[in-house]
């Protein structure tokens, strides 16, 4: 479940763009961090009595909740190494 954004305007709408080029970078470090805590294990059950099949097939969107979280506060530094890579590319401060 990925939402993509339009591409932002070229030109004097520029104040715009940097807002959403920071938004795209805030749901990217997001993403990475969902997978990383996928790969920790983070939402797998522990035994039969857990939760059932019904855990696992919601146990995604907590993982993308819980990282959408922690990107919304400070993440671990990478939407802004993403931010400042996308401003680069873009010949922007």
């Amino acid at each position: 479940m990925t939402d993509f954004l339009p591409i932002p305007p070229i030109g004097p709408a520029a104040k715009p763009a940097h807002n959403a080029a920071r938004e795209a970078a805030q749901k990217l470090e997001a993403t990475f961090l969902a997978e990383m805590l996928k790969g920790a294990g983070f939402g797998q059950q522990e035994n039969s009595f857990s939760g059932g099949t019904g855990e696992d097939q919601f146990a995604s969107f907590h993982r993308q909740a819980v990282a959408d979280e922690i990107a919304k506060s400070g993440g671990i530094g990478l939407a802004e190494h993403f931010l400042k890579s996308m401003m680069e590319a873009r010949n922007e401060p």
